[in-house]
């Protein structure tokens, strides 16, 4: 691992054969087209297409958009220009990743006019997970903890939005008191109790949640949401979503709608939740946003001053998820040790990460932390899933 200063920290690659940058460009990214390809009944030009882009990632150089593309000239802005002719390992893996995505838009005729303009290619397996035996077992612990406190419920909420699809988990260690062992023993770093005490301003407060994935994920996402206006800890929420579909299974509108119409057909407690979310959306307290700048291939120490001023105006924004974390902080080779206030010094507003780790980024960790987990697991914690943190700067 690099052990340098970190203000010189480099920006991760996917260059080096048998690093996990490096299997996600070459493994991954081909059987996402594979998935993507058998997910339709694409017509023969859009099957071509994506045959492709699976040659093109993995043994041809990155090419510029279409000439008529509608964005071409936000993506020379953020890159494309300078990236063009370059293999796709040896530029930024954060970028690499994102134009990807881009180009696999591209190949199913997501943005041109026609039968397959504003498909989502990932749509079956997004519903898939949202209908989902597990999804409901999930839902239906919400009444488990009905009768609990509210700020039981609190803490299990924010616990199943961290963990996400291992919610149901985070549910049970919450009501039997967070500390005591399990999945809440695998968080890295926890200021959990920074990020209520900001969650707890009254109508006042404004929250603005950056999501991340759909289905599983997204729901505690809004179930938290859901619970923070029911008990006037916010008046507010503003949820970020991608303006078009990325990253397999990063959330758009609509997906949020799907994720809401799920919990309304739940009955119990999801539905309370599902009406109190259909309700705050009507009436103006919750706002969907889907800024162009939310699938960028860039750190969001890059975003645009309208941007920068929805976060400026928050009480506190937490951003979800691993994707988020990379742009958050600065796709690097950070040394674990780097402050997190340091590197997010930045960021327009008290910000907090809810992050499952899924890849070699990290900052915030204490020493002993740092070495405790190198010693028990080398560097596989890093992108193994089974840790995760709360992170805050006020």
């Amino acid at each position: 691992m690099p052990d340098t200063p970190s203000e010189t920290a480099p920006v991760i690659v996917g260059d080096e054969p048998g690093s996990f940058p490096h299997g996600v460009l070459a493994d991954r990214h081909p059987a996402i087209v594979r998935q993507v390809r058998e997910a339709y009944p694409y017509d023969p030009g859009r099957r071509r297409a994506l045959d492709a882009l699976l040659v093109n990632c993995t043994e041809g150089v990155i090419e510029p958009l279409p000439a008529d593309a509608h964005d071409r000239d936000r993506w020379a802005a953020w890159g494309m220009t300078e990236y063009a002719g370059r293999s796709w390992f040896d530029v930024p893996w954060l970028w690499a990743e994102s134009y990807f995505y881009r180009r696999l838009l591209d190949a199913v005729g997501h943005f041109a006019p026609g039968a397959w303009q504003g498909i989502d290619p990932f749509r079956p397996a997004k519903l898939t997970e949202l209908d989902a035996p597990e999804t409901s077992e999930e839902l239906a612990a919400l009444d488990q903890l009905a009768d609990r406190p509210a700020d039981d419920q609190l803490r299990a909420l924010l616990h199943g939005s961290l963990w996400g699809n291992r919610a149901d988990l985070s549910f049970r260690l919450s009501t039997t008191g967070a500390g005591d062992g399990g999945d809440v023993r695998a968080l890295v770093a926890d200021d959990g109790d920074t990020l209520l005490s900001l969650l707890s301003g009254g109508d006042a407060a404004t929250l603005c949640l950056v999501a991340d994935n759909a289905g599983r994920e997204l729901v505690p996402d809004l179930l938290l949401v859901a619970h923070l206006l029911a008990h006037g800890r916010i008046g507010r929420a503003v949820l970020h979503v991608k303006p078009h579909p990325y990253y397999v299974s990063d959330a758009t509108t609509a997906d949020v709608l799907d994720a809401l119409r799920r919990l309304i057909a739940a009955g119990g407690a999801a539905q309370e939740y599902g009406r109190t979310l259909w309700a705050a959306l009507t009436d103006g307290r919750v706002t969907v946003r889907a800024h162009p700048f939310s699938s960028a291939p860039l750190p969001y120490a890059d975003m645009p001053a309208d941007l920068r001023a929805d976060f400026a105006a928050a009480t506190v924004t937490v951003l979800k998820g691993d994707l988020n974390y990379r742009r958050l902080v600065g796709d690097r080779w950070w040394p674990p040790t780097t402050p997190f206030a340091d590197v997010t010094a930045y960021f327009p507003g008290p910000v907090a990460a809810l992050r499952t780790l899924k890849s070699d980024v990290i900052t915030g960790l204490d020493e002993d932390t740092e070495a405790a987990l190198v010693a028990g697991e080398g560097q596989r914690w890093r992108t193994s899933g089974t840790h995760a943190l709360i992170q805050v700067r006020t």
